[in-house]
């Protein structure tokens, strides 16, 4: 499954390199429909130094505040340089679309995104990444703030998230 997705996640990103995405009045893709909080899964992390792993929970709420869909997956350091240890993590993106319908789906959220992602922390820490693609409707997430982090290393890179549905 890890290297199906980072296969199809690569895949994607090329593909998207040239996909037009309109923009509003605030310079920001789409028009925000809520906010997906993702918490990584106590000691799933795996580092392999250019390539690394983490199981993750997440819950999207949408902009009325209506707490939506959960879902579940993986997150990480596609290509790039990944030396953490000790790493927690809690990743807070603005969830931008099309419109605001997110349709019928009960995850619409569900899928690969890939995009780029730089942090580092000493006892705490934080960074930043902004993933596109994704679903039928295709989402873009963009870093609400800082990602927050405890633990100790850097990590730069390729990054992707793959989400499904929570079981």
């Amino acid at each position: 499954m890890k290297k199906k997705a980072l296969v199809l996640a690569l895949g994607f990103a090329v593909a998207s390199l040239g996909t037009p995405v309109k923009s509003d009045t605030t310079g920001t893709t789409g028009v925000k429909v809520g906010i997906l909080k993702c918490n990584q899964i106590k000691d799933s992390r795996v580092n392999l130094l250019i390539h690394s792993t983490a199981q993750i929970t997440c819950l999207f709420t949408s902009v009325n505040g209506e707490k939506g869909a959960t879902y579940q997956g993986e997150t990480g350091i596609g290509l790039g340089i990944d030396l953490n240890w000790d790493k927690t993590e809690t990743l807070n993106f603005v969830v931008l679309g099309v419109s605001l319908d997110t349709g019928p789906d009960k995850h619409p959220l569900s899928g690969i995104y890939v995009g780029a992602k730089a942090s580092a922390s000493a006892g705490l820490g934080g960074g930043v990444q902004v993933l596109v693609g994704a679903g039928k409707n295709q989402f873009t997430l963009q870093p609400l703030a800082l990602e927050t982090s405890t633990g100790f290393g850097i990590a730069a890179g390729l990054s992707y998230l793959s989400l499904e549905p929570a079981q």
